[in-house]
């Protein structure tokens, strides 16, 4: 089940996140990096402020530069594969799908379908290498460890709109 495509404004929020760069599909990779991540959360003494989200900076189908983080209550020092930033405030496009994570790629092309219907710029760039996005996430609400039943999982796809 999908909601209905809508515009929405975002606060800042500050986060922390473990990079990584990605090709489709890469299921089998996320558990590995959400322990690593979250071993970094408790290293640090910090505590998660919102849900799990998946930053997409780079896309390059299949190839994807990453951000798999969590909302924190304030920016921190970080090194290696961990960075700590703001999510940018601003107008964002949005659609939330209850179902499994597989569809999440349909999910997108209909949110981007929808917003280039309504004439809306993502706040993003085409280059060379790909297309680099100030922010585009898949936030996910709940897990499978909280709830078992796929069709309830929810995933809310969030793009930057241009200012």
């Amino acid at each position: 089940m999908l909601t209905l495509p809508k515009v929405v404004e975002r606060p800042a929020s500050p986060y922390i996140a473990a990079r990584a760069h990605v090709t489709l599909p890469f299921d089998q990779e996320i558990p590995l990096i959400l322990q690593r991540l979250f071993a970094h959360l408790r290293e640090r003494g910090l505590k998660e402020a919102g849900p799990v989200f998946f930053k997409h900076n780079r896309i390059a189908m299949p190839d994807i530069d990453m951000e798999f983080g969590v909302p924190v209550d304030r920016v921190v020092s970080t090194q290696g594969e961990f960075v700590s930033g703001v999510l940018p405030a601003g107008r964002y496009a949005e659609i939330t799908y209850f179902g499994p994570y597989d569809d999440l790629t349909t999910v997108n092309g209909v949110l981007i379908g929808w917003a280039r219907q309504a004439g809306l710029t993502f706040d993003a760039r085409v280059e060379a290498g790909g297309e680099w996005f100030a922010n585009r996430a898949e936030i996910y609400h709940n897990s499978p460890e909280e709830e078992p039943d796929p069709q309830k999982w929810q995933t809310t796809v969030s793009i930057k709109l241009k200012d």
